[in-house]
């Protein structure tokens, strides 16, 4: 099974998604290697696309925003890893648990990241490639089942997650832009 067809099948069907995801059994470095670096990079490059349209916009502006933009995601993943694997340590007691969890984070992540993408193609500030994000809360909650959250935990899961994923890149983005001089 390929990567980007699992992506595919995520965004499209997250239940069935996730289980050919669990059933693929990529390991992680290769999804990350593979698929979520790159799209970083092009996400990076994606910031220079607004130069087309906006000529107030100066090449080292948009290669700080790539930088930012690229930085955000990056270290995204890694704090949310720690902050889930914190507030729910049985997602991290097995290899094949944490390995799950970061699958979950990774795929929501490049969700995002495609977003983000589209959003910088588009000659607008403002698109409603934005208000897709509203979808990632359903794909985390059909990601829980491949997690394996107790019934009881599953809604205090996915608004913790959602927060986090929908949340932190942009606080990120936020704090990092506060260093950006070419605003």
């Amino acid at each position: 099974m390929s990567i980007w067809k699992n992506i595919f099948c995520v965004i499209t069907s997250p239940r069935y998604g996730w289980e050919v995801i669990n059933d693929s059994n990529i390991p992680v470095g290769k999804v990350m290697r593979t698929a979520f670096m790159p799209l970083l990079i092009v996400l990076a490059l994606s910031c220079f696309v607004p130069m087309i349209y906006d000529r107030t916009l100066s090449f080292s502006g948009c290669l700080m925003s790539g930088i930012i933009h690229f930085s955000a995601y990056f270290i995204s993943y890694y704090i949310i890893i720690y902050l889930l694997g914190g507030f729910y340590p049985e997602l991290v007691k097995t290899e094949g648990a944490t390995a799950r969890l970061n699958d979950y984070i990774l795929y929501n992540l490049i969700f995002l990241v495609l977003l983000m993408i589209l959003r910088n193609l588009l000659p607008s500030d403002f698109t409603p490639v934005l208000f897709f994000r509203v979808y990632l809360p359903w794909m985390a909650y059909r990601g829980t089942d491949n997690l394996f959250v107790k019934k009881e935990k599953v809604f205090k899961f996915v608004v913790i997650s959602s927060a986090l994923l929908l949340g932190l890149p942009l606080a990120l983005t936020a704090g990092l832009s506060l260093f950006n001089i070419n605003q």
